[in-house]
């Protein structure tokens, strides 16, 4: 009896710990979503033409994102092994490694993003009327790519220590200000219906254009807010210290950040060539599909909140050497996952209608929206445990696997299926997220065989 109690305690005991670090993560992405939100539905003001041009390239973004996200977990993953290591020094000299992979990245994304811009719409299928819009808004939004690489990677940098406080502060600022310029530059002194409210607005009338330079501009600011905010952290500040290359601590965060960076690149590359692909069922069902994506995203809020501190507290009980530690922390955080999760699919599932006419009034783009919402909201569990899974590998550095895992998935499962929906059988919206669906069910059931079989502790000491 008096161990059941001890195991209650415990076990109440790491949930409170794991809601602490949570939940400003959660509340961070929660942020982001809602800026998206508020972005989509301004844009969407503007009619199906203009959501479908800011639509076209969320997933080429995904993929310039994923080499500063991959880093970032590199680096997430050295700092909390050292930290639950009591090896302060080489969290410190991860931290100043950060830098340089933020310069180098930073200035090697520009250049890229830049130069593809002008071409990038038509290699995505962009219908004609859409295309200078769509390549102009990339250009604009890829311009300051130092800040943005370092908003990613020095947030990371942040939540490794424990501090998942100072990333939400930062991202409240930038969602704030994205907010407010939005208004001011996309629309000119007129009256806005969103959500059922009449919303005045005086502004310079600058369109698609002026959503990208307000989400540039708020690039900018987190990117500086972010890189202040290391140099004040105890833990990691790079005050005092020479920003040079530590070849030892470099190659430890590029071992577990290369296989992420290939497997995010390939995966991404894969949700071009999908986007590609629903760019073929016309404007209406694109729009239609780039505005679900985004709905989509504050239903699952709580799992990628929460994968944050999932690989920050894996990470420490691996450093730890705690077995135990880490068992119950990975299954109670998984726990926890698919019971909110649980509860969001439903709420998707329930009202897709009155989401989707947040962001834009045409009748037949949420008709076709609602229908899909329908569908992915019944898979929003599985996609939670899906997620969680995904941090404790990072958490670990156990990346190797995964990246094989989502490589075979993505062009395995969602893009050979979409190609025949699309191309062979002429099947519409509803069959691309279909395929979607089972590409996650995939990653899902060779994830959680891959934990459960537990062949990888031996590798990582565990």
């Amino acid at each position: 009896m008096e161990t059941m109690v001890k195991n209650i305690a415990e076990r109440k005991k790491l949930i409170i710990a794991i809601l602490a670090l949570s939940w400003p993560a959660i509340a961070e992405q929660a942020l982001q979503t809602a800026v998206q939100y508020v972005g989509s539905a301004m844009v969407g003001q503007l009619g199906a033409q203009a959501s479908a041009a800011v639509g076209l390239t969320i997933t080429v973004n995904w993929l310039i994102n994923s080499p500063a996200f991959a880093m970032g977990i590199g680096v997430l993953s050295c700092i909390s092994y050292s930290i639950g290591a009591k090896k302060v020094d080489d969290a410190k000299a991860a931290a100043i490694q950060s830098i340089i992979i933020t310069f180098v990245l930073g200035i090697i994304l520009s250049i890229i993003t830049l130069g593809v811009s002008p071409f990038l719409p038509k290699w995505l299928g962009a219908a004609p009327e859409i295309q200078k819009d769509a390549s102009i808004y990339f250009a604009i939004i890829c311009m300051p790519m130092i800040f943005r690489v370092s908003t990613i990677v020095f947030g990371a940098v942040l939540r490794s220590t424990g501090d998942m406080k100072t990333p939400m502060r930062v991202n409240l600022i930038m969602n704030i200000t994205n907010i407010i310029l939005n208004f001011v530059l996309i629309y000119g002194n007129q009256t806005l219906s969103i959500g059922g409210l009449n919303i005045p607005t005086y502004g310079a009338g600058l369109g698609v254009i002026g959503s990208a330079i307000a989400t540039a501009i708020s690039y900018c600011i987190s990117g500086v807010l972010m890189f202040v905010a290391i140099y004040k952290n105890k833990l990691v500040s790079p005050k005092g210290e020479k920003i040079k290359l530590h070849p030892e601590i470099m190659k430890r965060c590029v071992n577990v950040g290369l296989p992420v960076t290939l497997e995010r690149t390939i995966t991404c590359l894969g949700q071009v060539v999908f986007s590609s692909l629903v760019t073929g069922l016309g404007t209406i069902a694109f729009a239609a599909h780039s505005i679900a994506l985004t709905a989509e995203e504050a239903f699952y809020i709580p799992g990628y909140g929460m994968q944050s501190s999932t690989s920050t507290l894996v990470g420490n009980a691996l450093g730890e050497k705690d077995e135990k530690k880490f068992h119950e922390t990975s299954i109670t955080i998984m726990g926890i996952a698919v019971v909110i999760m649980t509860i969001t699919g439903g709420l998707l599932f329930l009202f897709p209608e009155f989401i989707m006419s947040i962001f834009i009034n045409d009748a037949e783009v949420i008709k076709d929206g609602a229908s899909v919402l329908r569908l992915v909201a019944v898979s929003e569990p599985l996609f939670g445990a899906l997620i969680i899974l995904e941090g404790i590998f990072n958490g670990i550095g156990d990346t190797k696997t995964p990246v094989f895992i989502s490589i075979l998935s993505m062009w395995g499962v969602r893009i050979s299926s979409t190609y025949l929906c699309v191309s062979v059988f002429n099947f519409g919206l509803n069959a691309v997220w279909i395929c979607m669906i089972a590409d996650n069910v995939v990653r899902f059931a060779l994830l959680l065989f891959r934990f459960i079989n537990g062949s990888w502790k031996k590798k990582f000491q565990l």
